[in-house]
């Protein structure tokens, strides 16, 4: 059996449980990974609180977290490229970090030069930040509208998008500023007037990525020169404005775990500033997040 933090039912935090579960052995392809840390996201919130019911399958008795490190305790009988007893990140699209143990597709090995905490808060985030500006086909010279840009998604997408030549303009709140500019970008205050601050420093935006738990998609993406140039990683009403609400591509998982771990060895990213909290605090950790009391990154310590 494994400790895990259980969705009991859709609501506020208080509906997350330490409970136990059954994981099993991996499938050929799979790795099952002995949890060290885990990371939290706002697509948790969201979908703990059911606003994302429709889109992500999870149901009461799942175990939320999108990513995780950890060390590999068994491996498939497919698999070549680690062996037990391996350090790795993996991103889980099915969910499940929360937990002492969890089986995985995908996964990128930890360097050493990357710590622990770190390794956990990668994953998922930079899965998403490649995955968006590759679907966006953002350009050098062009410019693109980050909502969330000093968030986890935002703070790499926005270092990913800089050195690819393009002119970020991140919607953030006031006393963000400085923190979007050392990553960047041109800063803009969200609230009623966000577009006009946006216009008045680039005119109009080549495309959108929406990277933020909350935001006011529908007056980015007036600002984008065309609907299908607006993603959102959270926005069920994307569809409405003709806009994307983008979900991971299974083929392309393992080229962006790849790119997003190289970069942060390397020294080339620096990711959101972390809070680790023990695994049986998640309930309180999402209540500090929904709350706004909370700002950092939050990663939960497992083993």
């Amino acid at each position: 059996m494994s400790q895990a933090v259980l969705l009991t039912d859709f609501g506020p935090p208080e509906v997350l449980k330490l409970g136990d579960i059954k994981i099993g052995d991996p499938g050929p392809t799979q790795i099952r990974l002995a949890v060290r840390f885990a990371g939290v996201g706002p697509t948790d919130l969201a979908i703990r609180s059911g606003h994302l019911r429709n889109v992500f399958p999870a149901s009461p008795g799942a175990v939320l977290g999108f990513e995780a490190a950890g060390v590999v305790d068994a491996v498939g009988s497919a698999v070549a490229d680690v062996s037990t007893g391996d350090e790795v990140a993996v991103f889980l699209p099915g969910l499940g970090g929360y937990a002492e143990l969890v089986l995985a597709d995908y996964w990128v090995r930890k360097p050493p030069s990357v710590d622990w905490d770190a390794a956990a808060a990668l994953p998922a985030s930079g899965e998403a930040a490649v995955r968006v500006l590759n679907l966006l086909r953002v350009a050098p010279g062009e410019t693109l509208l980050m909502l969330g840009g000093t968030g986890s998604v935002g703070t790499i997408a926005t270092q990913l998008a800089v050195a690819r030549g393009v002119r970020v303009v991140a919607a953030v709140r006031r006393d963000d500023f400085g923190v979007a500019e050392n990553l960047g970008a041109i800063p803009v205050e969200y609230g009623e007037h966000m577009a006009d601050a946006v216009r008045s420093a680039v005119g109009q935006v080549d495309a959108v990525m929406d990277a933020a738990r909350a935001s006011d998609l529908e007056t980015a993406a007036g600002l984008a020169s065309a609907p299908r140039r607006v993603i959102t990683l959270t926005n069920p009403s994307a569809e409405q404005l003709g806009a994307t609400l983008s979900g991971p591509i299974p083929a392309e998982i393992p080229a962006a775990l790849t790119e997003a771990m190289e970069q942060l060895a390397d020294g080339n990213l620096i990711l959101r500033d972390r809070t680790v909290r023990p695994l049986a605090d998640a309930a309180d950790v999402h209540a500090q997040l929904q709350a706004g009391t909370l700002r950092r990154k939050a990663v939960l310590a497992v083993s």
